[in-house]
């Protein structure tokens, strides 16, 4: 057995080098991306760079202008920032736990988050940072939480502060200058969840903005509905909830890793969402995308994608009527792993990017050639798209192809300078723009 994983190992890894070269992976980027027809069969392209860390000295290239710096290093994984209306900086550290089961498809999958930089463990803990002075440089560090499950987002919505554990959403009474909480915290929503087998484990959450509703972003078990769409129910979904948990339902669905949410704040203010989409089609496809979400709507996966593009790998049960899909917004380039969202406003940068969205893309394994690893910008004029996406943070990549990090989520400290959360570095960056830098009164 142990001979025949290293072939399957050697034989999947070299799929990539064999392939043929990618088209211009820019084609599926924007409002309206040039979609090839589906490609692929037989075992999947898998690419997947060996995480090496960061040299000492060394940090990610951002604008002329800009500065980065190590906020904090040391971290274990982390995935997902959250910056407190006092300025405290919560930083959530947790990763995929090792499949049990799954068959072949279950041991590459973990062997591609070992060469990827991933724990064999996760810490399970929210971790505070704290810039007593406000000059970029964190004084205090506390452990805020922890024996939490997998958690990943944070909101603090009227006095208590709520966390994304991949089971469930669970609070804890909160005090301004706290820095811990404690116990296990109150199960406000019990989520859908699968032990040894759970897939996208993150689960993203967000408040309206008059604290009267918190949304949930929960994402697939599988890439398309593999072992059966029952093991999907309410998965692949935004849900909506009272902050007591109560009234909770589906607030939008057909989502196949919805993670980033964000305000896009203008005319045209609307809940706006990162989607990780589905593998195995080629290399430019499907595009992962950014999306502003209404309420009711289908986006497709696992039977439809960009729209009314059919994914012929996943019968439509006779007994299932479908509602129309919509196509989303704007995409993102396929296998990117667009995770991160986050709508700068503020003015502590340049003009040009305010109201903008900053897109932490973690990085391609299903491509021939490497695409994503980096923090993308789009900008946004009255709460929409208005231009192409561009370089705002690179260099996770090393000149040998080697993930020196790899970006997810991506925050605003209370001086305005942008926070990112590289999990593979075990760092979080902070990028600021000295000229501009002024202290945030209040969080927007």
């Amino acid at each position: 057995m142990r001979v025949m994983k290293k072939l399957l190992a050697a034989f999947a890894f070299s799929i990539a080098a064999c392939a043929q070269p990618a088209p211009p992976a820019d084609i599926v980027y924007g409002a309206d991306p040039q979609l090839p027809p589906p490609a692929g069969g037989g075992l999947p392209t898998i690419n997947v760079p060996r995480a090496v860390g960061w040299p000492d000295g060394a940090a990610p290239t951002a604008p002329e202008g800009f500065v980065v710096t190590r906020y904090a290093e040391g971290l274990a994984h982390p995935r997902w920032i959250y910056t407190l209306p006092n300025g405290d900086v919560l930083v959530a550290e947790s990763s995929s736990t090792p499949s049990r089961g799954g068959g072949i498809e279950g041991w590459i999958a973990n062997m591609m988050m070992r060469r990827g930089g991933a724990p064999d463990f996760s810490a399970d803990r929210i971790t505070l940072l704290r810039d007593s002075d406000k000059d970029g440089d964190v004084d205090e560090r506390h452990v805020f939480a922890e024996n939490l499950n997998q958690p990943f987002g944070m909101v603090l919505v009227g006095g208590y502060f709520y966390v994304g554990s991949t089971d469930a959403v669970v609070r804890f009474p909160y005090a301004e200058g706290a820095t811990r909480v404690e116990g296990a915290g109150e199960v406000v929503l019990e989520l859908p969840y699968n032990e040894g087998a759970n897939g996208h484990w993150t689960r993203n959450l967000i408040a309206r903005e008059d604290g009267a509703k918190i949304y949930v972003a929960v994402g697939s078990v599988s890439n398309v509905g593999d072992q059966g769409m029952e093991i999907e129910e309410g998965r692949a979904a935004i849900w909506e909830m009272n902050p007591d948990g109560s009234e909770a339902r589906i607030f939008a669905s057909g989502l196949r890793n919805p993670v980033g949410m964000g305000w896009s704040g203008g005319d045209a203010n609307a809940l706006w969402v990162a989607v990780n989409e589905r593998d195995m089609l080629g290399d430019n496809l499907v595009p992962d995308y950014m999306t502003s979400v209404q309420d009711g709507a289908f986006y497709g996966w696992p039977y439809y994608y960009w729209g009314a593009n059919r994914d012929e790998r996943v019968e439509i049960p006779p007994n299932v009527r479908l509602r129309e899909p919509i196509a989303p917004d704007y995409a993102l380039g396929a296998h990117t792993a667009s995770l991160g969202l986050f709508f700068y406003h503020f003015d502590g940068i340049p003009e040009r990017y305010w109201n903008g969205a900053f897109i932490g893309q973690h990085g391609s394994w299903n491509r021939s050639e490497l695409v994503g690893y980096r923090v993308a910008f789009v900008p946004f004029t009255n709460g929409r798209p208005s231009g192409e996406a561009e370089d705002f943070l690179t260099g996770f990549l090393n000149a040998r192809g080697e993930a020196q990090g790899r970006p997810v989520g991506v925050a605003m400290d209370q001086t305005g300078a942008l926070l990112v959360a590289d999990d593979s570095g075990n760092i979080v960056w902070r990028v600021a723009y000295p000229e501009a830098a002024a202290p945030l009164a209040t969080q927007p």
